[in-house]
């Protein structure tokens, strides 16, 4: 049983507390309704951290009150709970009442939409992580001499990390050698990272070669990269609103898809990867390394963002994915502003000033804001325009004899890169341009079967 199948009738009330102002509930709302609850109150405070409760002695009896009231099944907290704050918050509640922080719902979402081996791993290793702690505390305060007697809960837990670490090596190393395999066929790598519910998926539907119409997904299977024939941007706009109606819900991509795109004669791979989440603690978003190692391995990033949020939300999405990107990002990265149909020019001009405010203090290589709507296509020449020139490139131009396996080789350079072919009576003359590693491979292969006097002449950029 799934958690939506679990909580689909679940009364949930939220509570929230901030020391420097009054807690926005907005996300917590949204990420309980994306588990499945009903949302019947909330409970916020301005104060300090309590040690006991996390909220206040009085507001902390005001948050039982109110669940009483509501009929509420249960309290999602907006915020990291410690394990003594839990169980003194449980024992103010009503019986039956269930207590969830911010943390282990999130979690519990990633469970839900986890399908491939490699995200449940990584769910199942997020969760061992957070618990870990829980139950060491929980093994402290009881009888250590008699636990261990009969076998530690955290040392079983403990092993249960090592054989989950264990395993996500196996399937991170099978990903690093497909995508070895990729580069030397020609691919450059692009991934999309970005705040959850930015559009990332929408943009990889609009930017795929093989977009299928007919479904909510792009037509190959998840993690397959067979390419399709391009369709026009003109076409696409009621096939791509048709296609996102769950675009609004919290982590709906919670797998790392990847899709072919050829963008300026560039084959690239796109990577969708899951959606980032603010307030997390840094050794759970470690935990999902097999999608940071798609953005570390990436020779470019569209980082995506909402640009139709309001000022204080998207700099906060802005900050949180920045500041993924900047540990793991070793290729350029592109801000995409996306949903800019929702706003006028003056909403443009103000969303760029934030976006720019917080990449001018970032830590990680960046190039120009594009604005886009991935919805309606509008900004998406530009986009691609910007990846290219991002991406490391290389060119080559050479001649070759007129022969059978000449025309072989120039086909064989229109699936590696650009190439600009010119049929002469004599001889035929090449430009191409592409990855750099396949430019040496052309040239190698150029070598021999060009003629004495054909004069290569290669420049890096």
């Amino acid at each position: 049983m799934n958690v939506r199948d679990r909580l689909e009738s679940g009364r949930a009330v939220v509570a929230a507390r901030d020391a420097d102002e009054t807690p926005d509930t907005t996300e917590i709302r949204r990420l309980a309704e994306a588990a499945g609850y009903e949302v019947a109150g909330e409970v916020t405070q301005r104060r300090t951290e309590d040690l006991r409760y996390n909220l206040g002695g009085g507001k902390a009896r005001e948050l039982a009150d109110v669940v009483a009231e509501r009929d509420a099944d249960a309290v999602v907290f907006d915020g990291e709970l410690s394990p003594g704050q839990y169980t003194d918050l449980l024992e103010l509640f009503p019986s039956g009442t269930t207590l969830t922080d911010r943390y282990r719902l999130v979690l519990e979402i990633f469970a839900d939409g986890a399908g491939s081996t490699a995200a449940t791993t990584q769910v199942e290793l997020a969760t061992l992580r957070y618990e870990l702690p829980r139950v060491r505390r929980a093994t402290e305060r009881s009888l250590l001499n008699a636990a261990t007697e009969k076998g530690s809960p955290v040392l079983d837990m403990e092993k249960r990390i090592d054989a989950m670490e264990a395993k996500l090596d196996e399937l991170t190393d099978a990903a690093a050698d497909r995508r070895a395999r990729r580069r030397a066929e020609g691919f450059d790598l692009v991934a999309l990272a970005g705040y959850t519910n930015a559009g990332k998926s929408t943009l990889l539907r609009r930017l795929a070669d093989d977009f299928d119409a007919e479904s909510s997904a792009p037509s190959a299977p998840s993690g397959d990269d067979s390419s399709g024939e391009v369709s026009g941007d003109e076409n696409r706009t009621d096939d791509l609103a048709e296609s996102v109606t769950v675009e609004d819900r919290p982590f709906e991509t919670l797998e790392t898809t990847t899709r072919r795109a050829t963008l300026g004669g560039r084959r690239v791979l796109l990577t969708d990867t899951v959606g980032l989440v603010a307030d997390l603690p840094h050794d759970l978003v470690r935990s999902f390394s097999a999608t940071l190692d798609e953005i570390g391995a990436a020779d470019a990033v569209l980082a995506v963002v909402d640009a139709g949020a309001d000022e204080e939300r998207l700099r906060r999405r802005v900050e949180t994915t920045v500041e993924v990107l900047a540990a793991d990002a070793t290729g350029p990265v592109i801000p995409v502003m996306n949903k800019v149909d929702r706003l006028d020019a003056a909403g443009r001009e103000a969303a760029l000033e934030i976006v720019s405010d917080v990449l001018a203090e970032a830590d990680v290589e960046t190039r120009e804001p594009v604005a886009i709507s991935a919805l309606d296509g509008t900004g998406t020449d530009d986009l691609r325009e910007s990846v290219v020139g991002a991406l490391p490139g290389s060119t080559a131009t050479f001649e070759l004899p007129p022969s059978g396996e000449s025309q072989a080789f120039v086909s064989w350079l229109h699936e590696r890169g650009d190439a600009d072919v010119t049929y002469g009576p004599e001889s035929i003359e090449v430009a191409f341009a592409g990855k750099p590693s396949v430019v040496d491979e052309v040239e190698r292969r150029a070598a021999d079967l060009r003629t004495d006097d054909i004069r290569p002449d290669s420049t890096e950029e």
